[in-house]
């Protein structure tokens, strides 16, 4: 009785931080393949002769693969395994990044399915292998992951056009440099795979009736509002402000404060959800400040720096809090598994028209006040829908 979990050897926990360390550095690789197109998006349109439209749908691209794409995350995971089907994506990833650095239009867009499928893979799996390998500490566990999604994006919109402009690098070899992150994870994803093979389980078991469920539909719909309005505003933020004079290595890093401030979000939300078996204020809460922010982007010219910090935090909460839903409201590491596959893949999907109608909007109007206006109101059913899912259930 005197020999206790935290008493063990040091030979014993060190394969522990080695897999959480993996799942940050693939957390980390995430968004800076996505949102590296925003701050170069002005140059990538000169140069290729894209329409606001034809851009947004650049922009959407990949937000579609996560959705269309998130169904076969469960199915590889049974075939081949949880772990060589992570492998598999990041392997995927950088592909897709290299693809990316050829200078034409179409390996642009193939790369950047490419790059969304593998993504897609991602954002599926790793929520169950928390919830799996890290089970007394799932809300500790997942506000770190949501951190590091959220720290990838604030490195890959602050330096991408800075480091382009150092080195003299047209955008797609800019676009492409952020493959180098994803060689790294799979250096280090290499040897922790063998480690997390060990822990025995599966969360690709399959589980059915989610698609009949009220609450399912309730995190799922959560998430594809939240997904649209904050890929729609990350993909626009860069163009938005040049719109208003900024530079655009200056609105880079803006769309980069966006994140570091929602660093704060993605680290707190999921610790606090956890503590509570409701979390209804919580989300509507979550709402509210992303509203406040927005709002100030649209009506407070000059003070940009701070509203866009208020926007980020709340948009950045409002998805830690959309993964948090998903292990709330499931039991186990196979339930997670599909009810993230069934949030992504429906949620991803609506999230998909965000950039493109953002970017139709402004060909429509001439103008971002109409676009930014359309994405202020989708705040209101994201708060509703957010304490509907916030209730102390789960889905089966």
């Amino acid at each position: 009785m005197s020999t206790t979990s935290s008493a063990l050897p040091r030979a014993t926990r060190l394969p522990v931080l080695w897999v959480a360390a993996a799942v940050m550095l693939f957390a980390v690789n995430l968004r800076p393949a996505v949102v590296a197109v925003s701050p170069l998006l002005g140059g990538i349109r000169t140069s290729a002769g894209l329409s606001g439209t034809t851009a947004g749908f650049l922009t959407a691209l990949p937000v579609l693969c996560f959705g269309l794409l998130a169904p076969t995350a469960p199915r590889l995971s049974r075939r081949i395994g949880l772990e060589r089907t992570l492998l598999c994506a990041l392997v995927l990833l950088c592909a897709g990044c290299a693809v990316r650095m050829i200078d034409a239009v179409t390996a642009l867009f193939v790369g950047t399915a490419m790059v969304g499928a593998a993504i897609a893979l991602g954002n599926v799996l790793l929520p169950s292998l928390v919830k799996r390998d890290f089970a007394h500490r799932t809300g500790l566990m997942m506000g770190l992951f949501t951190m590091a999604i959220s720290a990838g994006g604030a490195l890959a919109a602050g330096v991408t056009v800075p480091v382009a402009r150092a080195a003299g690098l047209e955008w797609h070899l800019a676009l492409g440099m952020w493959g180098l992150l994803a060689v790294l994870a799979v250096l280090w994803w290499l040897p922790a795979l063998r480690v997390v093979t060990r822990s025995g389980g599966t969360a690709g078991a399959r589980v059915r009736g989610f698609w009949r469920s009220g609450l399912a539909w309730q995190v799922t719909a959560f998430m594809g509002l939240q997904s649209a309005s904050y890929y729609a505003i990350t993909s626009w933020l860069p163009a938005v402000l040049v719109g208003r004079g900024f530079d655009t290595a200056t609105a880079g890093l803006m769309l980069s404060l966006a994140s570091c401030t929602g660093i704060v979000g993605n680290m707190v939300v999921p610790v606090v959800a956890m503590r509570y078996r409701k979390q209804r204020l919580l989300a509507v809460g979550i709402a509210a400040v992303a509203a406040v922010g927005l709002l100030g982007v649209i009506a407070v010219p000059g003070a940009e720096a701070i509203s866009i910090a208020i926007l980020g935090l709340g948009q950045n909460a409002a998805f830690a809090l959309a993964i948090t839903y998903m292990a709330l409201r499931s039991r186990d590491a196979a339930e997670t598994s599909q009810l993230s596959s069934m949030a992504q893949t429906v949620g991803y999907v609506i999230a998909a028209t965000g950039p493109f109608a953002m970017g139709a909007l402004h060909d429509l109007t001439g103008a971002w006040t109409v676009p930014l206006l359309v994405m202020l109101a989708m705040f209101v059913p994201q708060g509703i829908l957010g304490l509907l899912a916030g209730r102390d259930r789960v889905v089966v």
